[in-house]
């Protein structure tokens, strides 16, 4: 079920909103994402609200450059990003949700990163049947 939620960097300098469901929340065992100890809430573009802080925002790429991994250039904190595997939606931390208890998140979706192309051709069999 959709329900609204705000989030934030660590610093309050970058503000969003979203409406998502959290059952949809996934883990993701890639190198950025175990580092970071994100938990995603993937979302269309037209569930997100980016409330402040555009111009506190910098970017991160590596490897084929479609992952546009935004942070806050002022605290580190890692928000959201444009994930690669679904660069037409913005991944949201779910652990950068405000008045979410971190040890209430239970992902029930799993992504193997660490095996990129095979699980991106596994999810798209998925999709597809």
């Amino acid at each position: 079920m959709l329900e609204s939620y705000q989030g934030s960097c660590h610093c309050g300098r970058v503000q969003f909103r979203i409406r998502a469901d959290l059952s949809t929340m996934l883990e993701c065992n890639c190198s950025v994402c175990t580092k970071k100890g994100i938990l995603h809430v993937i979302v269309p573009p037209e569930q997100f609200e980016l409330v402040r802080g555009e111009r506190e925002l910098t970017t991160y790429q590596f490897n084929t450059n479609t992952a546009q991994h935004t942070f806050c250039r002022h605290c580190g904190m890692h928000p959201f990003y444009v994930p690669r595997s679904d660069p037409d939606k913005i991944s949201v931390n779910a652990r950068c949700l405000d008045g979410i208890d971190p040890a209430e998140l239970r992902p029930r979706h799993f992504f193997d990163g660490s095996n990129w192309e095979e699980a991106q051709q596994a999810r798209r069999r998925t999709e597809e049947a």
